[in-house]
């Protein structure tokens, strides 16, 4: 996962998420709102489409999805399900890129801790602070947070509802772009120097799966290449960092 960046609608679609919303918030409270059939209605328009391609334009030239990274995002997402939420169902931040098997694992789940959403929503939050990266078998796990002795509850959450560690094609996919990512730092300790800027630029183009944060944190820093690359050249890595 990674953090994503949302972009702003088209003045014309936000104008039109707006009015539906109002409407269904009407149609709620009258006790007549067709929760499936009010978005079915609204997915076939030309606004909903725009959302769609600003979502996809979000995710760069290979649309992935926004919670796992390693499928094609296929639809929109509710990040607090409609169903349960009719209220933000037209909400442009609690839409989202989702793929078909993310999609079916989340289906109306929402855990939360009291008010608080348990869920990463990767547009709001740098989802790595919340999760960790085993190395060896490409599972997605936990973060331990130090601070409170304990792992993560929005990690833990969010890898349960997920799966995230229980899918070998994603662990799959994960480890792939360690070894693209890894390799591309051990072509770069061959040189008896390293431009920051362009090494940052070849590992952003490799990353598929949002691992450079990973890479460059606390744990990434503990493993070949990336511990040689931290002790070799600290002002590398301190460039990579911020860049990140």
């Amino acid at each position: 996962m990674r953090r994503i960046q949302r972009a702003a609608l088209p003045t014309a679609a936000q104008s039109y998420l707006s009015k539906r919303q109002l409407a269904a918030n009407d149609k709620h409270k009258n006790g007549d709102l067709n929760i499936e059939r009010d978005w079915k209605s609204a997915r076939q328009t030309r606004a909903l489409k725009a959302v769609v391609t600003t979502l996809q334009t979000m995710m760069g030239p290979r649309q992935r999805c926004m919670y796992c990274l390693d499928s094609h995002g296929a639809d929109i997402e509710h990040f607090r399900p409609k169903t349960v939420y009719p209220k933000r169902m037209y909400e442009w931040p609690n839409l989202l890129l989702c793929c078909t098997e993310c999609g079916r694992f989340k289906g109306n789940q929402f855990p939360l801790s009291g008010k608080q959403a348990l869920l990463i929503d990767p547009t709001r939050e740098d989802p790595w602070k919340h999760l960790d990266f085993d190395p060896v078998t490409g599972n997605i796990s936990a973060r331990f947070d130090v601070r409170l002795n304990d792992w993560s509850a929005k990690g833990a959450a969010t890898v349960d509802v997920l799966k995230l560690d229980r899918r070998e094609a994603l662990s799959a996919g994960y480890l792939k772009t360690l070894r693209h990512l890894s390799g591309i730092v051990e072509r770069a300790l061959l040189g008896a120097a390293i431009a920051a800027p362009a090494l940052m630029t070849a590992l952003k183009n490799a990353d598929d799966h949002g691992l450079l944060a990973w890479c460059f944190s606390d744990r990434g820093q503990t493993i070949h290449p990336f511990k040689e690359l931290q002790q070799r050249h600290p002002a590398v890595w301190r460039q990579c960092c911020k860049s990140i």
